[in-house]
C-alpha cells in the first residue's frame, strides 16, 4: 500500500514539475546578475536570461533593440513584478523586425544572449549605463488577464433570520 501512495506522489511531483518549466526557448544555465549588477560592474560575455516590460522600441536598419525595465523571473522564466521589485534597466538587441505595435510600451518580454558592451543614455536628466544584450531569444509573454473575484456571503446573518 505504502509502495503505491509513493509512486502516486512521485508521478504527482512529475506532473506539477512538468507545469512550472520554462518555454524552450528560455531554457539553460545563465549567469545569475541582474543588469543593475552588470552596470556596475564590467560583465562583458556573461550570459544571461533578463526579462521585464518594454520602455520603448527601436527598430533600425537591420535589427530591433527593446530598452528595457528589469525585474526578477519567475520559474519559468516569466517577468514578475511587485512593488518597487526592479533590477535596473537594460537593451536588448536582436536581428530582424519586431513591430512597436505588437512589442508595445509595458509588453512582458524575456530575452536569453550575451552581454555585448555597455550604452550610455540619459534617463530624463540623469545618465544612466544600461548593460548591452546580444539576444538570441525574444520571448513575448501574453497579456495577463485580470479577473475580480467577488464573493458573496453566506446568507445568515446578512439575510437575517427574523
Amino acid at each position: 500500500m505504502n509502495v503505491r501512495l509513493l509512486a502516486v506522489a512521485c508521478l504527482a511531483s512529475a506532473l506539477l514539475a512538468a507545469c512550472a518549466t520554462q518555454p524552450k526557448p528560455l531554457q539553460g544555465e545563465f549567469n545569475p546578475i541582474t543588469p543593475r549588477d552588470a552596470a556596475e560592474q564590467d560583465s562583458t560575455g556573461a550570459m544571461v536570461r533578463w526579462g521585464g516590460r518594454i520602455v520603448q522600441v527601436e527598430p533600425k536598419e537591420n535589427r530591433t533593440c527593446f530598452e528595457m525595465i528589469s525585474t526578477r523571473l519567475t520559474a519559468n522564466g516569466r517577468p514578475y513584478w511587485a512593488e518597487d521589485d526592479t533590477g535596473g534597466r537594460f537593451i536588448a538587441c536582436r536581428a530582424g523586425f519586431y513591430d512597436p505595435a505588437i512589442f508595445e510600451k509595458n509588453r512582458e518580454v524575456s530575452f536569453t544572449g550575451r552581454i555585448d558592451g555597455y550604452e550610455n543614455r540619459r534617463i530624463g536628466g540623469y545618465d544612466y549605463r544600461f548593460p548591452h544584450v546580444a539576444a538570441d531569444v525574444v520571448y513575448l509573454w501574453p497579456v495577463r488577464e485580470r479577473v475580480n473575484v467577488v464573493t458573496r456571503p453566506a446568507p445568515w446573518p446578512w439575510w437575517g433570520w427574523w
